[in-house]
């Protein structure tokens, strides 16, 4: 983006309404102008910049970077990669008996942001997109540990936040 035609635009009107005055004050602003052109154009890259690291906080994912080339702003638009859309899980479980179950499930921040993001992108809620991700870790036929071992890092919030403690119940397989 040239910034140029803008800047020349505001002192072409500055110097149209510095004309009722003197000769001299006409000849002042006109030094004055060009003595700020360089700061004016500092402004508006500050002000662009701004703009894109407002938008990027709005956007889902992804960025809007703005870079200099030269005496002009380039914005670079970074996406994340498309995903190949996995098959859709059941909504209905046939092992249901028709009641439901209340749990609490306290997680990081950031994981509950991207879990959101994920449900979001699947077009469901996030406590359905939970309860279908626990339907098919439970469908599966893997073998007990096949699923990624939350403690295996030794924090099972995902961090290195020192010493955390984790409670609750599991339910023993049958023999």
């Amino acid at each position: 983006m040239d910034l140029t035609p803008h800047i020349d635009s505001l002192r072409r009107d500055l110097i149209a309404a510095a004309e009722v005055a003197a000769p001299e004050t006409r000849a002042a602003t006109e030094r004055l102008l060009f003595a700020l052109s360089p700061a004016v154009r500092l402004a508006l890259m500050d002000a662009i910049s701004q703009a894109a690291a407002e938008i990027t906080s709005r956007m889902p994912s992804g960025s809007v970077e703005v870079r200099l080339n030269g005496r002009e702003l380039d914005f670079v638009l970074q996406l994340p990669p498309a995903e190949i859309a996995s098959p859709s899980l059941p909504l209905e479980d046939t092992d249901d008996d028709g009641s439901l179950a209340r749990i609490s499930l306290r997680m990081p921040e950031t994981m509950k942001v991207k879990a959101e993001e994920l449900a979001a992108r699947s077009g469901q809620s996030l406590n359905n997109w939970l309860v279908n991700v626990v339907r098919a870790a439970t469908r599966s036929d893997l073998p007990p540990g096949g699923l990624a071992d939350p403690l295996a890092s030794g924090d099972p919030f995902g961090g290195k936040r020192g010493n955390r403690r984790m409670t609750g119940w599991i339910k023993p397989t049958e023999p």
